[in-house]
């Protein structure tokens, strides 16, 4: 009876009739179905981090019993329908590890503004993006408030004097300071600092700009922070042993520290595509144990007698496995670093078992490893161009693999230079599209700057890293750590060269949350999927690409704190202040793909009413935004039926015949952004709707705060 149902229809090609599309057609990809493991895993995944709610514990349980149900069928079903039941039983697994994970770090988040002594133990020293000394400190204690409400992480800038204590991990610190719970997004559907913040188990931010005092030394708190002071200590000699840039370069791809590299080079590298160089991922991993493989290799082949009697490619491999793990301890072990050891680890035990190194397999196995310890990475960039670029390269080299003729028509000595360019290309195409959806912008000249930079990587300074450690017991550690300067100088030479280059970065307009998605589906059932199917993921890419271009951004976006309100028009979007909500100023006008700075977009406002009213307009509706100290006397002027007024400061009295938006207000909304619809009416959207009811969010089981219309 089943033979009868899924046997494919006249007229319909074979494999792809009803029925035949879901049972005989997948039993046709039987041998490769694991790829497909880690793929619906992050489906799951994605479907948990998208709900508007977080599931009660009822639909957990019934989530588990149906994914315990799918699991069972499966192994009663016929063999060609238990594939679908074990993707619908992943599905379920990827949403129930997402939410067991959130679960699992969960801890109190500060829910106010906060001023007053806080005392903690430094456990990471880095910098802002304002270039701001800034301490992560853990065993956290706050003035008048109790253990249980007090976050386990804050991270605070220093500003101000300071230079009394020399920080290190381990030390205990007191300092008076502001904290705040973290940042909501500054757009509706934009990054989310909160969820962010709630995986790194950071449960308030802030800054001081008192004097950070010590209140122990670093030796009495160090427990657990060996590794941590041990980073600190290479890193401080690296600089010590290299000055400038160069050396804070050579110590961020050591130890991952890159707080002492200037804004300017730290520019130059984004706009050039290289800042991918500094966070120690897939390529710095990849060359350090590649070079201790062929090291160790190298060197027991010298050996006759050990050699011939024992397996040193395993050796080697087994060497190089410890190499790498100890690179990941070094770095701190973020969680690129962490993706990246796993992708190493799959493919170095590959070769202990005598398997394939790199395939689509081993890939597929170190996805699935990540998503299962980490499922937040999946919304991570680091995670999305890692496997991207590591997906392409395999499947790219693998079909030029096949198609032999090429290579015998080229001589022998091209072929490094191919491989280079082919990898330059076809990583650059594959990460793209992700580095313009998260950053919104593309570095015209990446790939020149890359073919330039990146063979130095290999061929110099992770070998000199290699050779200043052998060498650093003996104190000549001077040896490699010079090398290394050679390479670090042209590289950031390369940097700022491109970056120089008219035209370096081309800003990209946000793209709607579904386009990355189908975009990855799409790229990945070209590759998985034999024969002419593989053409729908094409025309999902051109879907997802159309998609793109044409969406549209809000017409008027109004901050979380009321500081700032922007609108749409012919020339780009108008700001209310020249410098208030920076970092909102900044994310909108990026978001709009656009190049100006707050101050230029702040130029093109209209002609502003007396006593500092700003007038916006979408459509009909007239947004007046009122600052500074006459607000509060201008708003009963700027009150005008069908406007809305979006003032800095609680207002006194609140006349009738217009939307009053003060600070609280958009407290439990946060920001707003309004557009027209086809009707040409008004519609709006809060960060709250957009964000739903998560822990992250804050708001209990409280109904999320609509945006008010006029």
């Amino acid at each position: 009876m089943l033979q009868d149902v899924t046997a494919p229809l006249r007229g319909w090609p074979r494999g792809l009739a009803p029925g035949g599309l879901s049972l005989a057609w997948v039993a046709g990809l039987r041998g490769r179905l694991f790829l497909f493991v880690p793929v619906v895993l992050a489906c799951g995944i994605g479907a948990y981090f998208s709900l508007p709610r977080e599931p009660t514990p009822q639909e957990w349980a019934a989530l588990g019993l149906a994914v315990l149900a799918l699991a069972g069928a499966a192994w009663r079903l016929p063999e060609n329908a238990a594939p679908l039941a074990l993707g619908l039983a992943l599905l379920g697994a990827g949403l129930g590890v997402a939410g067991l994970r959130t679960h699992l770090v969960a801890a109190p988040v500060l829910g106010w503004h906060y001023y007053g002594a806080i005392e903690g133990r430094i456990v990471v020293i880095d910098r802002s993006s304002g270039d701001a000394l800034r301490l992560t400190l853990d065993q956290v204690v706050l003035e008048r408030i109790s253990p249980g409400r007090t976050p386990e992480r804050v991270r605070v800038s220093l500003h101000g004097q300071q230079g009394f204590i020399t920080p290190e991990p381990g030390m205990r610190v007191i300092l008076t300071g502001h904290l705040s719970p973290p940042n909501a997004p500054s757009e509706p559907g934009g990054f989310d600092f909160r969820r962010h913040a709630w995986f790194e188990g950071l449960g308030a931010v802030g800054y001081t700009r008192t004097p950070v005092l010590a209140l122990a030394p670093a030796v009495e708190g160090s427990a657990g922070l060996a590794v941590q002071r041990l980073r600190m200590r290479i890193s401080a000699a690296v600089q010590a042993e290299l000055p400038g840039d160069t050396g804070a370069f050579a110590a961020a791809i050591l130890t991952g520290d890159r707080g002492a590299i200037s804004r300017e080079r730290l520019q130059d590298l984004r706009d050039s595509n290289l800042a991918h160089l500094l966070a120690i991922s897939g390529l710095h991993m990849g060359l350090l144990t590649g070079v201790v493989f062929g090291a160790l290799r190298l060197g027991l082949a010298l050996i006759p007698p050990l050699a011939l009697r024992l397996p040193t490619r395993k050796m080697a491999a087994l060497g190089a496995l410890g190499a790498g793990a100890f690179y990941l301890l070094l770095s701190g072990g973020n969680v690129a670093t962490e993706r990246a050891f796993v992708m190493v680890a799959v493919m170095l035990v590959a070769v202990m078992l005598d398997r394939r190194a790199i395939s689509l397999r081993s890939v597929a196995i170190a996805a699935t490893l990540i998503l299962c310890l980490r499922p937040e990475a999946l919304l991570s960039a680091g995670f999305q161009m890692s496997f991207a670029a590591t997906i392409a390269l395999v499947a790219v080299f693998r079909a030029l693999r096949e198609e032999r003729d090429w290579r015998a028509r080229m001589p022998r000595w091209t072929m490094p230079v191919v491989g280079l360019v082919v990898c330059s290309v076809v990583a650059g195409l594959a990460t793209a599209p992700v580095a313009a959806t998260h950053f919104h912008r593309v570095s015209e000249y990446g790939l020149l700057a890359n073919l330039l930079a990146v063979p130095l990587m290999g061929s110099l300074i992770m070998p000199a890293a290699v050779l200043a450690a052998v060498l650093a017991p003996l104190g000549l550690q001077w040896v490699g750590l010079w090398l290394m300067d050679l390479g670090t100088r042209w590289i950031l030479w390369v940097a700022a060269w491109v970056a120089g280059l008219e035209g370096a970065v081309m800003p990209v307009p946000a793209a709607p949350g579904w386009v990355l998605p189908v975009m990855a589906l799409g790229a990945l059932w070209v590759i998985l999927i034999p024969g002419w199917v593989r053409a729908t993921g094409v025309a999902a890419c051109a879907l997802a690409l159309l998609g793109w271009g044409m969406a549209p951004r809000p017409g008027v976006l109004i901050s979380g704190d009321a500081a700032l309100v922007g609108a749409m028009t012919p020339q780009g979007r108008v700001l209310s202040q020249p410098r208030s909500s920076g970092y909102a100023a900044a994310n909108w006008l990026a978001g709009d793909g656009d190049g100006a700075a707050q101050a230029e977009a702040f130029a093109r406002r209209f002609t502003p009413e007396d006593r500092g009213a700003v007038v916006l307009r979408l459509g009909e509706t007239e947004f007046v935004h009122l600052s500074g100290r006459g607000a509060r006397a201008a708003l009963a002027d700027a009150c005008r039926p069908g406007r809305v007024v979006v003032i800095t400061v609680e207002p006194e009295d609140r006349p009738g015949g217009c939307l009053i938006l003060a600070p609280s207000d958009l407290r439990d909304s946060g920001a707003l952004a309004y557009a027209l619809d086809r009707n040409g009416a008004l519609r709006g959207v809060s960060v709250a709707e957009r964000a739903g009811v998560r822990p992250w969010t804050g708001r209990g089981a409280g109904r999320p705060a609509r945006a008010p219309l006029p």
